[in-house]
């Protein structure tokens, strides 16, 4: 598992703070792996997904840190998605 797969697993489970996220979804980070996060919380994984997000390393360490809304990183092309757009959205509020 690449470093930044760990730093984001950590820091997506402290953001979430006990709460449990309904559906799942999945960060495929370009060049350096996956991350799920569900009602488990959020671990490294490729499993399917009810949605998946995929963005470059800086593009998804800009959205973790607040710099890069996901919403805006997706009207620009940096961020796409594949599955249900629902999930993808009640992600996007799960994590402001």
């Amino acid at each position: 598992m690449s470093n930044v797969i760990t730093a984001a697993v950590d820091a997506l489970n402290q953001k979430l703070d006990g709460k449990t996220f309904e559906g799942s979804a999945k960060f495929a980070i370009e060049d350096e792996g996956s991350l799920i996060i569900d009602d488990q919380g959020v671990r490294a994984g490729d499993e399917e997904t009810d949605v998946t997000l995929i963005a470059n390393s800086d593009t998804f360490q800009a959205i973790l840190s607040g710099d890069l809304d996901a919403t805006s990183a997706f009207m620009s092309g940096k961020l796409r998605l594949d599955g249900d757009m629902g999930t993808a959205m009640r992600l996007g509020s799960f994590l402001a």
